[in-house]
């Protein structure tokens, strides 16, 4: 029996909903045929967006969207998508694929997206090929709501209002793909970038995202933000908001990657160990952060993160299609624990990435779609989503083989605006059930209700068979005053509401 406190008492910080946030670039199958497939499409569509997608987005309630990469990001000239499709320029898309784009999803459609969506939009600037006048001109021609040439050239295009931009990402990965730049030297460069990232909404300004660290670069980190301030006090609102940071699992390494399929138990538990190794990097870079902005000015924005394997058979290399199993949901719900519980620091983080690329929520094969483990976790952890997290500790059992063990339980607790107890659990042992006794501290327990993910390490839905792994009604949790009690199956992921 393993114990478990939460004093729903004792908030600790707002789980901003960005946490929450996804990624997509124009890679692979990810924007064309996964979200975008024109107007004219025979697959039921609006404004050229798969109508079936946007559906399942909103239902987990996607809060923000990065857009337009990645590495793309910065090889990406912005007039280059706009204006009519016929006259948009064609090109070879040299990161990913080798295969032509033809810019037909450019800023237009990205807002589009964001409006079926109904979520925020994080735009990613190009530094590594661009100059300062086309990221200030861009930033122009989506926010400013007077007379200027980009203005006059976006009623043209056929929208005569400003659209919003939440964030603004000045470069993406500069230490490498972005330009392969010192950290000194893309400092500088941020501060004379951002300058130009006006905010014309003075309701609204626009949050920018300093380019940060690979993995556990700590250089990097310390190096940029001693250059960013070294003739600036502290850290203040509207000079940085938010510093990135990059992380993706690979199983047997970059070289290798791995199947996202076939694995033994031992690469189980060394995929879910390196999954953890995310809290490490959160505290590290968050130390050097608390250094600079000890007032918490600048989020920690995790803005890639995932698993990343070798892609399935048969498939373009430079695409990053993989399959999606249990051991992903797994990841998704440890990670996810983790950004929780470091709500103080972490603002957004943005899942790589949300259609047919790497760490999906939704995969696609012409008209047919399936909702992966991936995205059930979502939907089971959507009401952690600008809730207050809460103090909750347990002392789980370590499982694993060898070098690679970890503890058996993760967890993460929040109290919604209405009152609304909400827990999160995963059970990452992927043979035995485990049961949980649970005091609640504050508050008597007048009714639960769950809901369960829960499957064979190797589950995973396919389009011929799309509802192997699915979320369940849990109904197991039987409530005694302050107590909870209920057993959690083997590899599964749970959600209570506790009212």
């Amino acid at each position: 029996m393993t114990n478990y406190i939460i004093d729903a008492g004792k908030p600790v910080a707002t789980i901003h909903r960005e946490i929450y946030g996804h990624f997509a670039e124009h890679l692979g199958r990810g924007i064309y045929q996964g979200i975008y497939v024109g107007e004219g499409s025979p697959i039921p569509n609006e404004n050229g967006m798969r109508r079936d997608v946007v559906e399942a987005l909103r239902a987990i309630r996607v809060p923000v969207l990065r857009w337009p990469g990645g590495c793309f990001a910065d090889e990406y000239h912005w007039m280059d998508g706009i204006g009519p499709k016929e006259s948009r320029k064609r090109m070879i898309n040299t990161h990913w694929g080798g295969v032509v784009e033809d810019n037909s999803f450019g800023t237009h459609e990205f807002f589009e997206l964001c409006s079926q969506l109904g979520c925020m939009a994080y735009v990613n600037g190009n530094v590594g090929s661009g100059t300062v006048q086309e990221m200030s001109e861009w930033v122009e021609y989506m926010t400013f709501d007077g007379v200027s040439p980009m203005t006059a050239l976006r009623a043209r295009n056929g929208q005569e209002k400003p659209w919003r931009v939440d964030y603004f990402g000045v470069g993406n990965e500069n230490w490498g793909c972005g330009g392969n730049m010192n950290p000194e030297f893309y400092a500088n460069l941020y501060r004379r970038y951002q300058t130009y990232v006006r905010d014309y909404d003075k309701a609204h300004p626009i949050r920018r995202i300093c380019c940060g660290a690979n993995v556990d670069d700590y250089e990097w980190t310390e190096q940029v933000l001693s250059t960013c301030y070294r003739r600036t006090q502290k850290a203040q609102h509207g000079f940085m908001d938010g510093l990135s940071l990059h992380y993706y699992v690979h199983p047997e390494g970059w070289e290798i990657k791995g199947s996202a399929t076939e694995f033994d138990t031992e690469t189980f538990y060394k995929t879910l160990c390196k999954a953890r190794y995310m809290e490490e990097l959160i505290e590290k870079h968050g130390a050097i952060l608390d250094r600079y902005d000890p007032d918490g000015h600048v989020g920690l924005i995790v803005d890639e993160w995932g698993t990343w394997y070798t892609v399935e058979p048969g498939t373009n290399p430079g695409f990053l299609y993989q399959q999606n199993t249990m051991r992903d949901a797994l990841v998704a719900a440890l990670t996810l624990d983790i950004f929780n519980k470091h709500a103080k620091r972490v603002r957004m983080a943005n899942l790589a990435q949300m259609v047919n690329v790497l760490q999906s929520v939704l995969l696609t094969e012409g008209e047919k779609m399936i909702k992966t483990p991936t995205y059930h976790v979502f939907d089971l952890y959507q009401a952690h989503q600008d809730a207050q997290l809460v103090e909750s500790h347990m002392e789980a059992d370590a499982i694993g083989t060898g070098e690679w063990t970890l503890p058996r339980l993760t967890e993460s607790a929040s109290v919604a605006a209405d009152g609304t107890l909400h827990i999160t659990l995963s059970n990452l042992d992927p043979e035995h059930a485990c049961p949980i006794e649970t005091e609640i501290r504050g508050r008597a327990v007048r009714k639960v209700t769950g809901r369960v993910l829960h499957g064979e390490m190797h589950a995973k839905n396919t389009f011929d068979a799309p509802e192997q792994v699915a979320v369940t009604p849990f109904t197991d949790a039987a409530a005694e005053g302050n107590r909870l009690r209920f057993t959690m199956p083997a590899c599964s992921v749970l959600s209570l509401r506790v009212e």
